[in-house]
C-alpha cells in the first residue's frame, strides 16, 4: 500500500507545478484570467469528490476497500490521460469535474488500513503509510517540472496516467484487505442517520472535521498560484521545474517529520498534536509573503512542510480512536469531504484574493484561517473536558447520595 500511495502521489503531483501555465497554452489570456481559472480548475474536481467520498466509505465498510481502490486508480489515470489532449479551459474544467466521482484513492488507503490497525498505534502506522504520500509528493513536482520542460505537458500528462496505471497493478496483485468477521462487527449495521448523529454528538470529532475543511483551504488557497509567485521571483524559463522544487520543499520537510508526530500524537493524544501544528503552519505562512528570492521561499516551504505532516494521520488516528470499527469507513469518508470541501473553496478564494491585491496576500490570509482553526480546536477541546467533569461530578454526587 506504501508503493501504491507512493506512485499515486508522485503522480498527481507531476502536474500542480505547471497546471496554469497549461491553461496559459490554451489561449492569449490575461495574468488575471489565468489565476481565476487555475484555482477554479484545480478546484472543480472536489466538488463531486465532495459528494462521493461518504458513499465509497458506507461501500467499503460493507464490501471491502480493495474493490474502491481499484475503480478511482483506474479512474483517476484514465482522466489525466485525457487531460493532455484537452483544448480549452472549459474542457479542462469539464473533465476534472467528473474524475472527482472516481478521486480518493489515498484516502481509503488510509480508512482501509486505520481500521485494521489497533488504536494503540494507529498514529504510528498512519504516520508511516503517510510517508509513502509524502515521499511521491516530494519527488512529483520536480519530476513533472523536468517532464514538462524537456518533452512539454502533453507527455508528462500520459506518463502521470501510466504510472497510477501501475499503481492500480500493486493493489491488484500486492494488497490484501483483511476483513472483520467477528459476530460483533455483524450484529450492529449503523443507517447512514445514526452515522451523521454519532458525527454531530461528538464534539471534538465533528470539530476535527471542520478543521480538515480549514487546513484544505488555508493549504489550497497558494498551491494553484505557486507556479506564478515563484515566476514573479525567478523569471527564467524553467518555472516549472523551480516551482516542482518549491513544492517538494513542503513534501521534503513532511517526509522528515510525519512519522514522529503519529507517534507523539499516540503518547499524548492526537487532538493536543493537531493544534500544536496547526499554531505553528499559521506562524510560518507569514513569512512566505514577504520572501524576495527563491530560496527563502524553499527554506519556509520546507518548514512549513515539517509543522504541517502529522495534520492527517493525526487527524486519521484520532478517528479510528473515537468511531465504531464498523462505520470506520464512512466516518473517514465524511472527513474527507470535509477536505475535499476545503480543496473547492481555498483555491476559488485564493484565486480571487490574488486577482485583486496579489499572489503574497494569499499567504497572510492563510495564516489567519489556520489560526482560527487551532482556536476552535482549543475551544472544543476546552468544553469537552468541561463537560466531563461536569459528568464525573454528578456521578460522584448520586452515588454518595
Amino acid at each position: 500500500m506504501w508503493i501504491a500511495n507512493f506512485l499515486v502521489a508522485s503522480s498527481t503531483t507531476m502536474i500542480m507545478p505547471f497546471l496554469s501555465l497549461y491553461i496559459e497554452t490554451m489561449g492569449n489570456y490575461s495574468t488575471e484570467y489565468v489565476q481565476r481559472w487555475a484555482g477554479f480548475i484545480f478546484g472543480v474536481t472536489f466538488i463531486t469528490a465532495f459528494i462521493f467520498s461518504p458513499i465509497w466509505g458506507r461501500v467499503g465498510d460493507k464490501y471491502g476497500y480493495k474493490p474502491i481502490l481499484l475503480i478511482t486508480g483506474s479512474g483517476i489515470a484514465t482522466s489525466i490521460f485525457l487531460m493532455g489532449f484537452m483544448d480549452t479551459v472549459h474542457e479542462l474544467f469539464i473533465l476534472r469535474l467528473i474524475m472527482g466521482a472516481v478521486t480518493g484513492f489515498i484516502p481509503t488507503s488510509l480508512a482501509m488500513i486505520s481500521k485494521q490497525t489497533p488504536k494503540a498505534i494507529a498514529g504510528q502506522v498512519l504516520g508511516t503509510l503517510q510517508t509513502g504520500n509524502v515521499t511521491g509528493s516530494l519527488f512529483g513536482p520536480i519530476i513533472g517540472g523536468m517532464l514538462a520542460d524537456t518533452f512539454g505537458f502533453q507527455y508528462t500528462f500520459i506518463y502521470t496516467s501510466i504510472a497510477i496505471g501501475v499503481a492500480t497493478l500493486v493493489v491488484f496483485f500486492g494488497v490484501k484487505e483483511v476483513r472483520q468477521t467477528s459476530k460483533k462487527a455483524q450484529e450492529k449495521e449503523f443507517t447512514r442517520k445514526e452515522v451523521l448523529s454519532f458525527i454531530f454528538h461528538k464534539r471534538v470529532l465533528l470539530t476535527i472535521m471542520i478543521i480538515s475543511l480549514l487546513v484544505q483551504v488555508a493549504n489550497f488557497t497558494i498551491q494553484p498560484l505557486l507556479a506564478l509567485y515563484v515566476n514573479e521571483l525567478t523569471k527564467t524559463e524553467s518555472v516549472a521545474f523551480l516551482a516542482g522544487l518549491a513544492f517538494s520543499a513542503t513534501g521534503f520537510g513532511n517526509l522528515l517529520a510525519t512519522r514522529n508526530w503519529g507517534k507523539l500524537g499516540d503518547r499524548i493524544g492526537h487532538d493536543k498534536v493537531i493544534m500544536m501544528l496547526l499554531i505553528g503552519g499559521a506562524i510560518l505562512f507569514i513569512p512566505q509573503g514577504l520572501v524576495t528570492s527563491l530560496w527563502q521561499l524553499v527554506l519556509l516551504r520546507f518548514l512549513f512542510g515539517m509543522a504541517a505532516g502529522g495534520i492527517i494521520p493525526c487527524m486519521a488516528a484520532y478517528i479510528r480512536q473515537v468511531a465504531p470499527i464498523s462505520i470506520q469507513g464512512e466516518v473517514q469518508g465524511y472527513n474527507v469531504s470535509f477536505r475535499f470541501l476545503g480543496n473547492v473553496i481555498g483555491p476559488a478564494i485564493g484565486g480571487i484574493i490574488s486577482g485583486y491585491i496579489g499572489i503574497s496576500s494569499v499567504f497572510f490570509v492563510t495564516s489567519a484561517i489556520l489560526f482560527s482553526a487551532f482556536l476552535l480546536l482549543w475551544w472544543s477541546t476546552k468544553k469537552d473536558s468541561e463537560a466531563s467533569s461536569s459528568q464525573s461530578k454528578i456521578g460522584q454526587l448520586t452515588k454518595a447520595r
